[in-house]
Formats: C-alpha cells, structure tokens, sequence
C-alpha cells in the first residue's frame, strides 16, 4: 500500500470504524460491511475454512466462496479489492495448483464489473452463491485460456527474437543476454543496459541500434539524449 491509494488507512491492521461500499455515506451506501468490532473472529473464521480439511470441496469452489466471503468483511479501510485479488493466486500456489501466481483476475472483473457487483450482492441479497460461484469460475476459466495463450505467443516471440540474433555474429551473446533483460524490463535506455549486462556505453548502444533494426526495439521518446526504448511486440501480447 505504500505510495498508493490507501497508504494513509492504516495498511495492514483491520479496521477499527465502519467502511461501506458505495454512495456517499452510510446513509446511501450500497453495502455496509460488518461492525468493525466483529471482523478480526470473522477473519479467524475464513483462515480456519482456507486450511479445514474436513470441508471436501473443489479448491476452486472454496476460493471462490473465500473471496465473497472476503470483500463482504472488507476487513480494511482501503485496497480490500486488490488484496482480494491478490489472495486467489497465492492460495492457489499454497495448494500447489499453480507454481508461480501466474492467474490474476483483476482483468476480468474489471471488464464484467456491473456484473462482479451483482453476483456479490446476490448473495447478500438472495443468498443466491451458486450464481456467484459460476461467475467467479467463469472468469477463472477465461483468465486461464487467456494466460494460456499469451504464454503460447511469449514462447513464439522468443523463438523468432533469437533466430533474429543469430545473425549478429559476435555480438549475439550479449543480444541474448539483453534479450533475456528486456522480457523482465521492456523498457530501458542506453544506460540500464550497459549497468545491467556490464558493457561499455558504445556496446550498449551498438545492442540497441541492432534490436532496432530487427523491429525487436523502439525508440519512444524522440530525444537526442536519455531516450527510451520499449519492446513493443513483447509489450503488445499483454494490452490486447
């Protein structure tokens, strides 16, 4: 929470006053959320259902009723949203369903959030989890596929960016090397590549004008000094 919304609501410790959800105040709020007074036994009980071995259900099924179960407590003044998201990857690399959190819902309930809002009101309202359950399935289902086939093209860019390099003679080990880099920082400048491979200035900018030529870079910023460069092909497979 630090440097974002929310830093100065007591990060990290439960609330000690009343939230709400929506509207202005209390009075035309849209949800309000548990007494403060009962959220940490409320909390104990959700840890003790993540980790009850006697509840013989889907892991999918309990973490989709845990994160109903969460944001209904909304045990923090602010960022309960995104520690709610962060939660569902975690618990599955807990359970060992996944090995990196590689699965974040963020996207998806972004896209369909009218209907996040109703599905989570619906059991409030209605009691009614089997449609919530189905929604947050949904959206893991799609996330997935959709994880499935960016990872899909990540390994075809790779196989195409290095063929590319291969023509580079001497140099294509310190291209690979800057390759390597740019999956994990797709923006840099002249100066980021020469500190984190180790090469002198001239070889860093000798690297960047060959990526530029096999299409792997762009210069973004049009200035004569402390330009930028950015892998855009790489950056694409994420924004579309």
């Amino acid at each position: 929470m630090r440097g974002v919304r929310g830093e100065n609501k007591q990060p990290g410790e439960f609330r000690i006053s009343q939230n709400w959800i929506g509207g202005s105040s209390l009075v035309d709020a849209m949800f309000i959320p548990p007494h403060p007074e009962g959220v940490p036994a409320l909390m104990s009980d959700l840890e003790k259902f993540w980790h009850d071995e006697s509840i013989t259900v889907p892991h999918l099924i309990r973490l989709a009723i845990s994160h109903y179960q969460f944001e209904t407590i909304h045990p923090f003044l602010d960022g309960n949203g995104r520690i709610g998201l962060l939660l569902v990857p975690l618990y599955l690399v807990s359970n060992g369903l996944l090995a990196k959190p590689s699965l974040y819902l963020s996207d998806f309930f972004e896209r369909n959030r009218a209907s996040y809002y109703d599905a989570l009101m619906r059991v409030r309202v209605s009691n009614d989890m089997i449609h919530w359950v189905r929604f947050f399935l949904q959206g893991v289902a799609e996330t997935a596929t959709k994880g499935r086939n960016v990872f899909k093209e990540i390994l075809a860019l790779r196989t195409d960016a290095e063929h590319k390099l291969l023509s580079l003679g001497k140099r294509a080990p310190n291209a690979k090397q800057a390759l390597n880099l740019l999956y994990r920082r797709p923006m840099l400048s002249a100066t980021d590549l020469e500190n984190s491979l180790g090469v002198s200035h001239p070889t860093a900018n000798a690297l960047l004008r060959d990526f530029i030529r096999s299409g792997l870079l762009r210069e973004v910023t049009g200035a004569a000094r402390h330009r930028l460069y950015v892998f855009e092909t790489y950056l694409g497979l994420f924004t579309r």
